[in-house]
């Protein structure tokens, strides 16, 4: 099928029902589909949005085509789940059939408020002209799971930005409502994060955009949130064209967070504790990720594995990208820690203890976590779904003296996945506190998660394995301890 504008804004109800079943079919069978991670039942899905707790349960929507892993017209698709781990499916959530949203439902956020739940998004509207207005909208879920939308936009965009204006995160602070949007300056063509304020969440006052120091954002900020960690403001969010002096970072938009001592929202004013931000995530493929404070008292974090304008070779088979597991968020030392949460413990079984073999298993399955301690002084490589003479493989290489280092090379793991941002990503680990290498490794279909020293660096990547290839070995003799579990499916 050629993607053409007039195809990717075909009206949902234009669509015949047995081509959603067949593209369903197709992605459910898929050697590549993920099992404990969501998904796209068809098409693509990307950003996470709403990720929240509401009437006894953790809720997470998706920005969703269901039609073709292409950027269509995009809708909200909803998951509920008891422990951030197993999540059932509701249905559709948010679709583009009002005006407000006629080309859209882009992304947003969700925040409970008076028995309801608040889903704030950014409408997508399209006029005559193909000209774009992005309205920040504000609807109601109750109990029931019924959303209500509502017939004006909550925030208009102002004069000030370009139609690059989104991804609202609305959350209470202080006894205020705020909320944080991506914007694109018009006359300057540059990213900022803009600020809103209410007392009733009705009348809503500009800030202004929040001031994070002397350095340019990139051409465009998307994404943004702010939680609150170990009394730490966080910000998490994605600057598009952000250069490289700033940060340094391998993929074509980066995901970077910023602790900060402070921050004023009233004021538009943020103090950062480190001097630039940084990567969120270390692999391949982290974009968009959403966070928000629980009433447990705990952050937790849940991202698009995929990158805009970008290609996978699942792409072929109509559907495209996952999202990460979630993860529990903590500052240590400064620094910002990524933990899995203790409900993906209740998907192990088969466990196989590990000491020194250089074979851990030559069939594990495309499901399995595996956890390792690695002695310091050691350097080697470990070949994750790999044939028999290790030549196609997932390489970790590692370095555990005092040059202390670990690199991902997916070069040989299968199909190439976007060469032009590179095979590999290197971590430097000197300065973690201990040259031993832990490593909390998750494998599921096409996707990868790796732990790295309990959180300290988290790591995240597809990749496209044959299906026979399923041997894990190290290169080597090795010193090291470990586990290996299969993992259970959840959808």
């Amino acid at each position: 099928m050629e993607w053409t504008r007039k195809q990717r804004y075909r009206k949902y109800k234009d669509w015949d029902a047995q081509t959603l079943l067949n593209l369903q079919a197709q992605a459910a069978t898929s050697p590549y589909q993920m099992h404990y991670h969501i998904h796209p039942l068809s098409g693509l899905i990307n950003d996470p949005n709403g990720f929240s707790y509401y009437n006894g349960e953790y809720h997470l929507f998706c920005q969703s085509y269901p039609f073709g892993p292409v950027h269509g017209v995009k809708s909200w698709i909803h998951y509920a789940s008891p422990d951030l781990v197993h999540w059932h499916y509701l249905g559709s959530a948010i679709d583009p059939d009002s005006d407000l949203d006629n080309a859209g439902a882009y992304s947003g956020s969700a925040m409970e408020h008076n028995g309801k739940l608040l889903l704030m998004y950014t409408g997508n509207h399209r006029d005559e002209d193909w000209t774009r207005i992005p309205y920040q909208v504000i609807a109601e879920m109750d109990e029931n799971n019924h959303i209500t939308k509502p017939d004006k936009a909550a925030i208009l965009p102002p004069n000030h930005v370009s139609e690059h204006f989104r991804d609202p995160q609305l959350f209470k602070h202080d006894g205020k409502y705020y909320v944080l949007l991506g914007a694109q300056d018009a006359k300057t063509k540059s990213g900022h994060i803009d600020i809103y304020e209410s007392d009733d969440l009705k009348t809503w006052h500009e800030n202004g955009y929040l001031d994070l120091g002397k350095d340019e954002m990139g051409y465009m900020i998307e994404c943004p949130n702010l939680v609150f960690i170990n009394n730490y403001p966080v910000l998490i969010f994605c600057p598009q064209g952000l250069d490289k002096t700033v940060a340094d970072y391998k993929n074509i938009y980066p995901n970077m967070y910023w602790i900060g001592k402070d921050i004023n929202l009233s004021e538009a004013k943020f103090t950062p504790l480190q001097a630039h931000p940084a990567n969120l995530d270390d692999g391949f493929d982290v974009y968009a990720t959403q966070a928000f404070n629980a009433p447990d008292g705990n952050a937790y974090a849940i991202s698009w594995v995929g990158l805009p304008d970008c290609t996978y070779p699942t792409d072929k088979e109509n559907w495209a990208n996952c999202y990460s597991q979630v993860k529990r968020l903590e500052i240590k030392d400064g620094a910002l820690y990524q933990h899995p949460v203790d409900a993906i413990k209740n998907l192990r079984h088969n466990e196989k203890q590990l000491n020194n073999e250089k074979i851990i298993s030559q069939a594990a399955g495309k499901q399995y976590e595996l956890k390792l301690h690695l002695l310091a002084g050691q350097s080697g490589k470990l070949h994750l779904a790999s044939n028999e003479d290790l030549s196609s493989s997932l390489v970790l290489d590692f370095n555990t003296d005092q040059n202390a280092k670990l690199t991902i090379d997916r070069a040989s793991s299968g199909p190439a996945v976007n060469p032009d941002y590179g095979a590999t990503r290197t971590i430097d680990l000197k300065d973690d506190q201990d040259l031993d290498l832990d490593l909390d490794i998750f494998i599921d279909g096409s996707l990868c998660e790796i732990f790295i020293n309990n959180g300290r660096h988290v790591a995240t990547l597809r990749f496209f394995a044959p299906t026979p290839n399923q041997k894990i070995a190290f290169d080597k003799d090795t010193k090291y301890t470990g586990r290996l579990w299969s993992m259970n499916s959840i959808l």
